[in-house]
């Protein structure tokens, strides 16, 4: 059955990738981006399935118009994928409010809107998926990547949350957690503290060298990565979590672990603290 879907920021990475997949296997797809000029060659080549708008998620008002545009192009609207956002490297000291403000107002409040603008026309069909592209750096917090790993940990909760709220009318939550992988995240789609504190090499340095040496070295193949999204979206029972690469396994097993031996070890005492 032919799928609609809503996809925000489709210029680069895994919503180009994943865009251009569901197009491929004849699904109608809205496609976003701020620059909607960057979005022609979705329209030109699947002219009848592809409709390209401009979609900053910042904006009031502006993924209801893009959902209005997906119910009145293709009837209704099947599938979300909150997937624009952009990371930050910088320590908690070094990053001011004009810098860690905007990053919040993309990844995480630009995300709320664009998920309450398509909820009632995903409860309209009775069914759905809504996918929140999150990150392993939602689940484990990194030196230099603090504001970043604020913003995931927002994703994580929220969509948790969703899930329950929508499992009874139907529609199911995928939160995405890669890995580094080969997209454009540590080249465009990062920004850095102008304040650089001396304080802080040893550790946010480390963040900043790494971005420096691994943009286009990431071990990830994005074409893999989607191809596994899919599938979750397609099953009857997808998974509320989807971790996606090696290094994104290895980081969540060993906070889990750290998080049970603090539970253990302190566990006596914590437990202890109810009311006699």
């Amino acid at each position: 059955m032919t799928k609609t879907w809503l996809i925000t920021g489709c210029s680069s990475g895994f919503g180009k990738i994943l865009a251009n997949a569901a197009l491929s296997r004849g699904d109608n797809v809205v496609v976003t981006a701020r620059n909607p000029n960057s979005l022609s060659d979705f329209v030109e080549r699947h002219p009848k399935t592809a409709k390209a708008t401009a979609l900053d998620v910042t904006k009031a008002g502006a993924a209801a118009e893009a959902v209005a545009l997906a119910e009145k192009t293709f009837g209704g609207l099947d599938i979300l994928v909150n997937n624009a956002g952009y990371g930050f490297i910088g320590s908690i000291e070094e990053t001011t409010p004009g810098e860690y403000r905007p990053t919040y107002e993309t990844n995480v409040f630009g995300l709320i809107e664009t998920t309450r603008a398509a909820l009632p026309a995903l409860r309209k069909r009775g069914s759905g998926r809504i996918v929140n592209i999150s990150s392993g750096a939602g689940i484990v917090g990194a030196a230099g990547f603090g504001v970043y790993n604020g913003t995931k940990f927002a994703v994580e909760g929220l969509s948790e949350a969703l899930a329950l709220e929508v499992a009874p009318l139907g529609i199911a939550v995928i939160i995405v957690e890669p890995g580094p992988f080969r997209t454009e995240f540590l080249g465009r789609s990062i920004n850095s503290s102008k304040v650089e504190l001396p304080a802080y090499t040893g550790t946010v340095g480390l963040a900043r060298s790494y971005r420096d040496n691994n943009n286009g070295k990431q071990v990830g193949d994005p074409e893999k990565a989607i191809a596994v999204i899919l599938k979750a979206i397609d099953a009857d029972r997808p998974p509320l979590h989807l971790p996606l690469g090696k290094r994104a396994y290895a980081i969540i097993r060993g906070k889990f672990e750290a998080f049970t031996a603090d539970m253990d070890a302190w566990e006596a005492e914590a437990i202890a603290t109810d009311f006699d």
